[in-house]
């Protein structure tokens, strides 16, 4: 019996898409034009692939990289969620997937396994921000994090449970979200 067991296929497909949450997060705080964008979804892409393929990880992260290899669920297959109008409902519905996610962890998974994933979630939202300038023009001036950038990882840094500049783990009270199983009741 896999890890991956533990979770329904909606909270599974949850847990997967957390880690690309946490990067769309930063991504539509602060937007950083065509190629900016680019380089924030490789380093998101890259985050994640050095996460689950880290030496020791754990059963989690083991059963994300076998699917991660895999086929894909098809996402129709999935309740959908309204569609962001603007960006800052894009980064407040990321926000709120990373927050179903870690719950969803938290309360099917081990002590080690949520911490693996709050390390994973926290190196793929630093890595997004860090990716491109912010402001400037032709590449020249800016900012590598944005204040807005840097304002969304205070955000995340709770909602993921980092603390310090390490993103060392917090062991937190965890409460659901509002949403954890996409059904619309609170609990």
């Amino acid at each position: 019996m896999s890890l991956k067991d533990n979770f329904t296929p909606e909270e599974w497909f949850k847990v997967m898409n957390g880690p690309g949450r946490a990067g769309a997060a930063v991504v539509a705080a602060s937007p950083s034009g065509i190629t900016g964008v680019l380089a924030e979804a490789q380093a998101i892409g890259a985050a994640i692939r050095e996460q689950v393929s880290a030496q020791g990880r754990t059963p989690l992260l083991e059963a994300m990289a076998a699917d991660l290899v895999g086929t894909p669920p098809d996402p129709r297959a999935f309740p959908q969620e309204e569609r962001a109008r603007n960006m800052e409902q894009a980064r407040a519905q990321s926000v709120e997937g990373v927050r179903q996610a870690v719950w969803l962890v938290s309360s099917k998974a081990s002590p080690a396994d949520l911490a693996a994933y709050r390390r994973l979630l926290w190196a793929v939202a630093e890595q997004a921000a860090g990716a491109a300038r912010e402001g400037g023009f032709l590449g020249l001036g800016g900012e590598q994090v944005s204040e807005q950038e840097r304002a969304v990882l205070e955000e995340l840094r709770g909602v993921i449970g980092v603390e310090g500049e390490t993103g060392a783990a917090v062991i937190t009270h965890e409460t659901p979200p509002v949403n954890p199983d996409g059904s619309g009741n609170s609990g």
